[in-house]
């Protein structure tokens, strides 16, 4: 297999990284729409899905189904891949508060042209984006499936300090207050 996991005496208790997400929150459709779709796919290699509004704010000039953000699942090593190079723009540090209690841990970055090898392009202008990673386990499907759903025991979740010592040994990450 291809994606970084924990090597455990029980099979079904390696931690791997399911998936990693990343999304920009534009706000509003047309042009910047458009650039955020650029710079997800300079950044991953992979075309980016739009994300509609969910209801209409008037305030904000913002209607029901409209785009306004774009977003990029990553699996397996390419997920690897541009998680380490974005952790690189943020010199491989995570916040404590960052991880939840079910192994999953978000940050962001303030400026897309902080990755290594993205170059400015005046042309797109500068993005913030944010990254979701989502760890687990063989066996986790079982709880997401459509077909004969079923419930993973407490013992087979991870843990919040099993996502930190994950994080830290296999991907590098110092994890800080």
């Amino acid at each position: 297999m291809n994606t970084v996991q924990i090597q455990s005496e029980v099979p079904m208790k390696a931690i791997r990284v399911e998936k990693v997400v990343l999304n920009i929150g534009v706000g509003k459709a047309g042009e910047p729409h458009e650039k955020a779709r650029k710079v997800l796919q300079e950044l991953t290699g992979q075309k980016p899905a739009a994300r509609a509004a969910r209801e209409s704010i008037r305030d904000f000039g913002v209607h029901e189904g409209e785009p306004i953000g774009v977003i990029v699942t990553l699996r397996k090593a390419k997920a690897i891949e541009v998680l380490k190079r974005i952790l690189a723009a943020r010199d491989n540090k995570v916040k404590t508060r960052s991880f939840d209690n079910n192994g999953n841990f978000s940050f962001g970055v303030k400026e897309h042209i902080e990755v290594p090898g993205i170059r400015y392009n005046p042309d797109i202008g500068i993005f913030g984006f944010d990254v979701s990673v989502v760890l687990g386990r063989p066996g986790r499907r079982v709880s997401s499936r459509k077909r004969a759903r079923s419930k993973v025991g407490l013992s087979h979740r991870i843990t919040k300090e099993e996502a930190i010592t994950f994080a830290q040994k296999h991907l590098g990450i110092e994890v800080v207050e």
